[in-house]
């Protein structure tokens, strides 16, 4: 497979220019711009908060710096709190060309649509001159997410990802698995493959806070169609989601925003820190796919038996599903079919190298389902979290730097 060097060393399976907006009221222009350019991979993300939000800001700099993005136009409307100029700036030293759209500098809808068409046909000619180069499974970062699972999810499909998962880092490369909300109950068994005891309590630790979070909240990651697809706890729901990590040792534990520092297996804590002031941490299945692509996953595994149809921007999602009557009743939107273990037609061993296989096609191009039929769903919400409490890599502290919502990332 062949890839897109990014300056910093990694390496992008796509070549997209990213069109973000950082505010709602920038999102029309924002559409508009990459609604004209239907036949080239230009995506459209944004921030629709007009407060200030240090992991938004965090979470806007990492997508956009992805390495599937090789260059962006950021659309502000010109009072917001986030800082569109800043950002521009802050992929301009990425390496990658990008140009700034200000609505109300320019004079409104239409000049700014104008100006910002004209940018995006210059980024886009401008990234086609980005090196191709060779890339293996080491390069690679796979995200893993489960969601519209039922009762043969942790039987079939989420059990054959976490023997994909375990082949990509055998093979040198990087599997980041969620949810902390979908794991009550696991935190003993994930604390047990951790690498360090220190990264098993900070495991343990973040399990903890997402029982005290809905809690608080008095909902849980449960949702009626998991209730008709057969689960009946939350406990069940979380062995299903536990087996999509596979069994290799866990590496480290990341918040939305922190990178691998070296391969391997990783979590991923998307529960904010501190007290519960922004509601469900997770609307939608899309906002826990949009934090593992700002941790760097080039390719999401997405694991569902009641079947779910969304794609993502930045990243193409591969859907494996479990149930074989969903995946023969929604074929077009679905990549692998795992409910053929159920009926005797395939094994965990082979649907799982059956995914890797998928995995590796999909980084050398070939599009998945939901790219095929145009799926680039996004959504970005209000969080917090403390960067320098709770991010390791084998016990180490990854941030030295503490952010508080009122505070830009840099």
């Amino acid at each position: 497979m062949r890839g897109w060097l990014r300056p910093d060393g990694r390496k992008g399976i796509r070549n997209v220019v990213a069109v973000a907006y950082t505010v709602e009221c920038a999102h029309h222009v924002a559409r508009e711009i990459a609604a004209r350019f239907p036949a080239q991979s230009v995506h459209l993300i944004g921030f629709p908060g007009c407060f200030p939000n240090a992991y938004a800001v965090r979470m806007m700099e990492c997508l956009c710096t992805h390495p599937n993005v090789g260059g962006a136009v950021l659309v502000s409307l010109g009072c917001e709190s986030m800082d569109g100029r800043a950002l521009a700036e802050t992929l301009r030293r990425s390496g990658r060309p990008a140009a700034y759209i200000g609505i109300q500098d320019l004079g409104g809808t239409r000049k700014a649509i104008d100006a910002g068409i004209e940018h995006t046909a210059q980024i886009w000619n401008d990234i086609q001159t980005v090196p191709s180069v060779e890339m293996s499974a080491a390069d690679l970062t796979v995200g893993l997410i489960c969601g519209g699972s039922d009762a043969w999810s942790g039987v079939t499909a989420n059990p054959a990802m976490g023997r994909a998962s375990d082949r990509l880092v055998a093979e040198g490369g990087t599997a980041i698995f969620e949810e902390s909300g979908e794991l009550i109950g696991c935190e003993h068994v994930l604390a047990a493959r951790a690498a360090t005891p220190e990264l098993g309590r900070a495991l343990a630790a973040a399990i903890e806070k997402a029982a005290r979070y809905y809690a608080v909240l008095g909902h849980g990651s449960f949702a009626p169609g998991n209730a008709d697809g057969g689960l009946t706890t939350i406990e069940e729901k979380s062995l299903g989601a536990y087996s999509k990590s596979g069994s290799a040792m866990i590496m480290g534990l990341l918040k939305p925003g922190d990178r691998p520092l070296r391969s391997g297996l990783y979590f991923l804590d998307v529960v904010p820190d501190g007290e519960v002031r922004f509601g469900f941490p997770n609307i939608s299945d899309n906002a826990e796919i949009a934090e593992l692509i700002a941790c760097g996953a080039q390719v999401i595994l997405f694991s569902t038996g009641r079947g779910s149809v969304v794609g993502s921007a930045i990243s193409p999602v591969i859907k494996v599903c479990s149930n074989p009557e969903t995946c023969r009743r929604m074929s077009e939107d679905m990549d692998i079919d795992a409910g053929r273990i159920l009926e005797g037609r395939a094994t965990l061993e082979s649907v799982g190298e059956e995914i890797y296989a998928a995995l590796c096609a999909v980084a050398g191009g070939t599009p998945t389902a939901s790219e095929r039929l145009g799926h680039r769903e996004f959504i970005l919400t209000y969080k917090h979290f403390e960067w320098t409490s709770g991010c390791f890599d084998r016990g180490e502290n990854r941030h030295a730097n503490r952010s508080t919502d009122n505070q830009a990332m840099g």
